[in-house]
């Protein structure tokens, strides 16, 4: 899989004005869980989303949403990898936009993250469905991005004035401030915490599920996420929406022949130069400082 991107551009991250492809408007909450590859431009930030079900499905069990408040200041962005197939993954993307819509235009993840893990939880334990996820939401006026992350892989962090690669976690030492890690639909009143960072221009996220560091070789050997940061370190070319086909394809040369046996998503998110618009107004807390 190859994402079309134009290298030619001199835009900021290397995108032309017909490359934009999907520029979420206000109050919009945009994803699913089926086959994608499409270019996204957000307050702040592009992206690019990458979704492949296990063949031969056309939708999976890797759930992706994006959102944009009202005042097109602030984006949210989720991954998560939920156990099932078919309408139960469904009922759940529902759910799940439906809680994102509810809280598009609250910075502050508690709330949200307190009703995503209920949506999971069900009194019958054959019932109950589970889920990792993670979760971002990112302030374009400051560069502050807030997460947290419900047992999902931990997102990967491209800094580029350093030209160094670690992970986004709440050890980071970039945090700003940290406001617990189980997975979602476990536990009745999980607390999940929040950890603030800032994020410098240029700078690259990627988030991905566990399918992807869950693939083996032809010598039945498991990428792992050590795995999966050296083969971001080995490549060649400094990381950029630009070369975001590169870790998607230097998975696919890991594993060979080998065949794909879970669903494998991955989103690429880069810092621009600032917002799409300018708030006139906006409640603030002390996250987006």
């Amino acid at each position: 899989m190859i994402w079309a991107v134009d290298t030619n551009s001199t835009d900021e991250v290397g995108l032309g004005a017909d490359q934009l492809g999907h520029q979420l408007a206000c109050t919009e909450v945009w994803g699913g869980n089926n086959i994608v590859d499409e270019l996204v431009n957000l307050p702040g930030l592009v992206g690019l989303i990458h979704s492949k079900p296990a063949v031969p499905a056309t939708t999976g069990g890797d759930v992706y949403y994006l959102s944009v408040c009202d005042e097109s200041v602030f984006s949210r962005v989720v991954l998560a990898d939920v156990a099932g197939h078919g309408e139960a993954v469904a009922g759940t993307a529902l759910k799940l936009r439906t809680l994102l819509k509810k809280y598009i235009n609250m910075f502050d993840q508690s709330a949200l993250m307190r009703e995503i893990n209920e949506a999971f939880r069900s009194e019958n334990e054959d019932l109950a469905q589970y889920a990792t996820a993670a979760v971002l939401s990112y302030y374009c006026k400051t560069g502050v991005l807030v997460f947290a992350n419900a047992g999902h892989p931990p997102t990967l962090w491209y800094h580029r004035n350093e030209k160094t690669w670690d992970w986004l976690d709440e050890r980071t030492p970039h945090t700003v401030k940290v406001v617990a890690g189980l997975p979602l639909g476990l536990i009745h009143g999980t607390v999940y915490e929040q950890t603030a960072v800032h994020l410098a221009e240029g700078d690259l996220l990627i988030l991905y599920t566990d399918g992807i560091t869950e693939c083996a070789d032809e010598a039945a050997k498991e990428l792992g996420y050590e795995g999966l940061l050296t083969l971001l370190r080995r490549m060649p070319v400094e990381p950029s929406i630009e070369t975001a086909d590169a870790p998607v394809a230097a998975v696919e040369k890991f594993r060979g022949s080998t065949p794909c046996l879970d669903d494998q998503s991955v989103i690429v998110l880069q810092r621009t130069d600032g917002c799409r618009h300018v708030a006139t107004a906006w409640q603030k807390t002390n996250y987006l400082v």
